[in-house]
């Protein structure tokens, strides 16, 4: 069991390190797609990197928790009573999922609000981005957004891992035999893919969240009302604002993630 976890951890942490890395430009765009000033005011093409640090030091920690929890929870409900059947496995995998996020969120959300901001004002570095919401808002400025977060994270979760464990079940069941690491990494790019595109408003919402100036209505982080702003002045466009570079992210981002988890986690077991 404990080998199990480690492989998660392992195999967790060097996935998410190898996708946020690769594909950080798609990510800035995004971003500053979906940021109040607009894109060009963001910064468009420019510092196409600006915020990098942070992404590379909560990236590990983060996937390494996300599929820890992820994994633990899945045995724990499976492991006896009435989620152990097979027609039950979705649910066990959504409550392992958004468990999972939860955890994840805490270490994720500090290192996002500093990466976005940092995204949406390149002429600034991390360091400074970090000191400058610490002096003006303390730690609480740190976790701004976290109920925006993980409320796009729990949507996006029970839209993405029971459909790639069901896909992952379909494709082996056709072919006779358990998936190869590419196979299981193609069922990840798709189910990813929908996940996003599905969720990308409550991500403008996050997104605007975090970036909105400190004491301001959005910043209180209330998301329905953040999503009718968006609606009345910028309309569906708005709300679906960074939906194509989110989901070729996440799409992408899904194959080399599931499948080198998938493939790490083989060889380290």
């Amino acid at each position: 069991q404990t080998k199990r976890e480690l492989s998660s951890l392992q195999a967790g942490g060097c996935a998410g390190m190898c996708v946020d890395l690769t594909l950080y430009p798609l990510d800035t765009v995004k971003t500053r797609l979906q940021s109040q000033q607009g894109f060009y005011k963001a910064g468009g093409f420019r510092g196409i990197y600006a915020g990098v640090p942070s992404a590379a030091v909560g990236s590990f920690p983060n996937a390494a928790a996300f599929f820890v929890t992820y994994e633990c929870t899945k045995s724990l409900l499976g492991s006896g009573g009435a989620l152990e059947a097979p027609h039950v496995a979705p649910v066990t995998h959504m409550l392992a999922a958004s468990l999972g996020e939860m955890v994840a969120c805490l270490i994720r959300v500090p290192t996002e609000v500093v990466k976005q901001r940092t995204q949406a004002s390149p002429s600034s570095s991390t360091y400074r981005m970090l000191l400058a919401t610490l002096r003006e808002e303390g730690v609480r400025g740190l976790y701004r957004g976290y109920g925006s977060t993980v409320l796009r994270e729990i949507p996006f979760s029970l839209v993405q891992f029971p459909l790639w464990e069901y896909l992952k079940t379909l494709w082996s069941w056709r072919q006779g035999h358990t998936l190869y690491s590419w196979q299981a990494a193609v069922c990840g790019a798709f189910a990813g893919a929908v996940a996003a595109f599905v969720t990308t408003p409550l991500d403008v919402a996050k997104t605007r969240i975090m970036l909105a100036k400190a004491g301001s209505t959005t910043a209180r982080g209330n998301i329905p009302l953040v999503l009718h702003d968006v609606w009345r002045s910028q309309g569906l466009s708005g709300l679906f604002a960074g939906s194509i570079p989110r989901t070729a992210f996440i799409s992408v981002g899904g194959f080399i993630f599931l499948g080198a988890y998938e493939e790490a986690r083989r060889s380290l077991l």
